[in-house]
């Protein structure tokens, strides 16, 4: 065996040095570290004993709570391959992420335990696993062992499931904890809102790994979060949609005592910036990461995202700061040459704590030997070395024989629905190859207005033909605007006459 992880010694070391020291609360429940290692350590034994080998997948499907940091430690440290699932997920997605990935074995609540067996699978029921008062550590594990399977939101097509060893995801806790903007410490607590199965177990990771006060709350509720907002966390982790949600549930406030707001996932705007600078301070930090490889991937510090929303628009794209410790960035044309800085193509990456390879349904493909992932987002290295962010390759419109990306509309159209989102696609035409239409989600009724005054300084190949509005716009489970589901609403409830001049008119 290669160099192993401690991981069982470690979550050991850490139950002996904070003891009774909060680790995880939901605002209700509580687990200390003491609890958090001997729970971990029950389900771990419980796995070695029933057989389970290192790199072995079983899935966990346990929400937002304090039972979802001990169950993915107790998959950790017995060193299997974690595939934490998405409680909200359908029958056919566990089906499909099970034909993906070969799992039978599912952790969650014993109330799912019905269901899931009725699915052909083997549920665990973590009510079941009590914990050991006297844990005894496991041994390492193999750092080349399949470690953790995340699945792809699924924009662009089935989802595929991208696997991390156990010695990428050591990799990435260690990074992680390397870029915090500070080190939390007794009493600092971080609010998590977003899925534990996504971003939020690595910033839980990074907390608990230091001391600190984890909160998981499931979603943004007002009657949850505001006591905990009012109570002054050190950090929050929100990406752009739940930033927003939080902003409109308390608008006006001005919360203190938070000291950073970890954003990622999608981009920030400078309107959403603004508000949240109004109502926290100047705290949001911007990062770069995917499924393919763990943040840290790029960083940009509060102080240099004030700095960066103060500058002119040079119609570059959002920027994402500049390559954390240990990843490469490079910028490709279509046919994989290496563009100069300031030219833009296909965002390219490599870095130590990248995925091992990825299962779509043709089977497992590794990722070659020091090779370079090719991201699918567009982007530019500006003039000061920070990777710039334009979007995603595979949402480019081509109109009337031009190439368009949604996401420079979008920034023009940024706050001109009130603060609402406003999503720009293109519709297929025989005419126009694409029509271009903005789709605003839930606005005020003098939107348009707005819109169009802001979409005069663009050619106008690029301005939207139609301005539809939506009670809702679809997302996935990250939370970010699914443009093809949009699309589909669209043409559910309107339909395009073709022609020299295009109209969007409803069914």
């Amino acid at each position: 065996m290669r160099d192993g992880i401690a991981w069982s010694n470690d979550l050991l070391t850490l139950a002996a040095r904070f003891g009774d020291r909060i680790a995880v609360t939901d605002g209700a429940a509580t687990l200390s570290y003491r609890a958090l290692a001997e729970r971990a350590h029950a389900l771990g034994h419980r796995l070695r004993a029933a057989g389970v080998a290192p790199g072995a997948p079983v899935a966990s499907l346990v929400p937002n709570g304090c039972d979802a940091p001990w169950v993915s430690a107790g998959l950790t440290i017995a060193g299997v391959a974690e595939v934490p699932i998405n409680a909200a997920s359908t029958d056919a997605e566990l089906g499909w992420f099970a034909e993906l990935t070969g799992f039978r074995r599912i952790l969650a609540h014993r109330a799912q335990a019905g269901r899931l067996a009725a699915l052909g699978f083997e549920p665990w029921a973590i009510e079941d696993i009590a914990p050991d008062p006297a844990p005894a550590p496991l041994p390492p594990v193999p750092a080349e062992a399949w470690g953790r399977i995340l699945f792809t939101s699924g924009t662009t097509g089935r989802p595929k499931a991208i696997v991390h060893t156990h010695g990428g995801r050591w990799t990435a806790h260690l990074l992680q904890r390397a870029v915090l903007p500070f080190t939390p410490g007794p009493g600092d607590r971080v609010l998590l809102m977003t899925p534990f199965v996504h971003g939020a177990s690595l910033i839980a990771a990074a907390w608990l790994e230091q001391g600190g006060e984890v909160v998981l709350q499931d979603g943004v509720r007002a009657d949850r979060v505001a006591p905990i907002l009012d109570a002054g966390p050190s950090a929050i982790f929100a990406p752009p949609t739940v930033l927003a949600k939080i902003l409109s549930l308390f608008p006006g406030r001005r919360f203190e005592g938070v000291r950073c707001i970890f954003t990622g996932t999608s981009t920030l705007s400078r309107e959403l910036w603004r508000r949240a600078a109004e109502a926290f301070g100047p705290v949001v930090r911007i990062t770069y990461g995917m499924s393919e490889c763990f943040n840290p991937i790029c960083v940009l510090e509060p102080p240099e995202v004030a700095e960066a929303m103060a500058e002119a628009d040079d119609g570059l794209g959002a920027n994402l700061g500049w390559p954390a410790p240990g990843v490469e960035i490079a910028i490709r044309a279509e046919d994989g040459t290496p563009l100069p800085p300031g030219e833009p193509g296909e965002i390219h990456l490599r870095a130590r704590h990248m995925a091992a390879g990825t299962i779509t349904g043709a089977g497992f493909a590794a990722r070659p030997p020091g090779g370079w992932h090719r991201t699918g987002d567009l982007g530019v290295i500006d003039a000061r070395g920070r990777l710039r962010l334009s979007g995603r390759a595979a949402d480019l419109m081509k109109s009337g024989g031009y190439r368009v990306h949604p996401g420079e509309i979008e920034a023009v159209l940024d706050g001109a629905a009130g603060g609402r989102v406003i999503c720009v696609l293109g519709l297929p035409s025989d005419y126009w190859g694409e029509v271009i239409v903005a789709v605003a989600e839930a606005p005020p009724e003098d939107w348009v207005t707005e819109a169009e005054t802001r979409i005069a300084a663009l050619a106008r190949h690029k301005r939207p033909r139609a301005w539809l509005a939506l009670p809702e716009l679809p997302r996935n489970a990250q939370g970010k605007v699914v443009r093809a589901r949009v699309r589909e609403a669209v043409l559910a409830a309107h339909v395009l006459e073709d022609g020299p001049h295009p109209r969007i008119v409803a069914r």
